[in-house]
């Protein structure tokens, strides 16, 4: 039972925590989205699925809700994907001016392959430029795995701004709703260059980058934030001055002459020492000549004198000793400066993961969804601070783990990017394809190699 409730209690809190994250990554690229007026048809924590508990916004259109799989989480972003037909612009006309039409009919009228028109009816869907019509009487409903027979016309607002244009207003004079013809006062190509100018696709290349590099900004600010907050609330250990014995090592020289834990040294053969910089700079001439000396110490309030007796003639590098550590809280900027310190470690970690000669090493050393779904429970049962430090520190790796150059990662897509800037070209839907895959590839490999090293080390044990 015991097992079983353990098991239970790794596994809400993993969900809870790494649901949490994804929902901080992906509120970056929403809202750098939004930000530079891109469509967002949905926001949804948790993976698709054609059960989902969500509201829709009146303000921007877009449905904002969770879904039972609780693993990750996602935005449909209108252009993401790469437009593939090349009679988009005419087949956007075309539903237009009809307000409700099949495929069939379309690529009728057109004179092209009904296949490329509901190609392009798909794209234009995702730009929220147009919408499937699910017609009861066919059979037909929500969330099945095909596109229905038909297509419609989404509701404009005078100006042909949608419910997730910034600036629409669907109430006002002149606006159509959803169904109804609308053939806007331009050309094919204008209507559709004015569709795509509310798409990702429609983005310059930095605007596009922005919402790319936002997810792992969002998931880096966060920990940097709670990293810095626990430094200056928690403090940080560190070598105190005082010429105060924190430790002695056993079998150590400082050992054999009586030294102790918690000794003041008070004089190095006969020259008084007030800071432990100065106790180790008098000692350094006595150790490098391999030369006996003494020490006088205060303990319990009582001073006493030590003989240290070093082999004759053999220099020595140490005595055996350690300072004492003392919690010192810093200020803002000193904790800054450790937390980018340790983002710099784990931004290290990360990239190490491309090379080759140590891929195998940092996997053995990473966890999967398992080893943080345990860590996590017990960061739980420590309180909730150690959970949240659990977060910022996972969150940290998430961040730069999505940077590193590999589809289907934000890196990989801002390496896409930047070829594509590169050769003033995209590149075709065939080549991004096979690039994802290989990336994908990649991953299934890491994560069954770091899943099976959890069952051997939390499992199996």
């Amino acid at each position: 039972m015991s097992y079983i409730l353990g098991f239970l209690a790794a596994l809400f809190w993993g969900l809870l925590l790494l649901s949490t994250l994804v929902f901080i990554h992906e509120a970056g690229h929403y809202l750098a989205a939004r930000a530079f007026g891109v469509r967002v048809t949905e926001f949804m924590l948790g993976l698709p699925c054609r059960w989902s508990l969500s509201f829709k916004s009146k303000k921007v259109g877009t449905r904002i809700g969770v879904t039972p799989v609780l693993l990750g989480g996602y935005n449909r972003i209108s252009g993401m994907e790469p437009m593939g037909a090349d009679v988009a612009a005419r087949v956007l006309m075309c539903v237009q001016r009809h307000g409700r039409v099949e495929s069939a009919q379309v690529a009728r009228e057109l004179g092209v392959d009904e296949d490329e028109v509901v190609s392009a009816l798909a794209g234009l869907s995702e730009w929220a430029s147009v919408q499937p019509y699910y017609n009861p009487e066919l059979g037909e409903e929500p969330g099945q795995k095909t596109y229905p027979a038909a297509f419609e016309t989404v509701a404009r607002d005078a100006s042909l701004l949608t419910e997730f244009d910034r600036g629409h207003d669907l109430a006002a004079e002149g606006s159509t709703v959803a169904g109804e013809p609308r053939v806007p006062g331009c050309s094919a190509e204008e209507f559709f260059a004015q569709e795509r100018s509310h798409t990702y696709l429609g983005l310059g290349l930095l605007k596009r980058l922005a919402v790319l590099l936002a997810g792992p900004a969002m998931n880096i600010a966060f920990a940097f934030i709670v990293v810095t907050g626990a430094f200056m609330v928690s403090g940080v250990s560190t070598a105190s001055n005082e010429p105060v014995v924190g430790a002695v090592g056993e079998g150590t020289v400082a050992a054999s002459c009586g030294l102790q834990a918690g000794d003041r040294v008070v004089e190095v053969g006969g020259a008084e020492v007030g800071t432990w910089s100065d106790f180790t700079s008098a000692m350094r001439p006595y150790l490098d000549a391999g030369q006996d000396f003494s020490l006088t110490i205060e303990r319990d309030g009582r001073r006493q004198a030590l003989e240290v007796d070093l082999p004759d003639g053999q220099a020595t590098d140490k005595l055996g000793i350690i300072s004492q550590t003392v919690l010192y809280h810093p200020n803002p900027l000193e904790a800054a400066r450790l937390t980018v310190a340790y983002a710099q470690m784990v931004c290290n970690y990360a990239f190490r993961l491309l090379i080759p000669q140590q891929t195998m090493q940092i996997l053995d050393q990473s966890t999967s969804v398992v080893g943080i779904s345990l860590m996590a429970s017990q960061a739980a049962s420590a309180g909730v601070s150690d959970f949240v430090l659990l977060a910022a520190s996972i969150s940290m790796s998430l961040g730069f783990m999505n940077l590193l150059p590999i589809p289907p990662l934000d890196g990989g897509k801002i390496v896409i990017e930047l070829i594509q800037a590169a050769f003033r070209r995209e590149l075709s839907i065939k080549a991004q394809s096979y690039i994802t895959y290989v990336g994908l590839a990649f991953f299934l490999f890491v994560f069954v190699v770091v899943l099976k090293n959890d069952i051997v080390r939390f499992v199996i044990g």
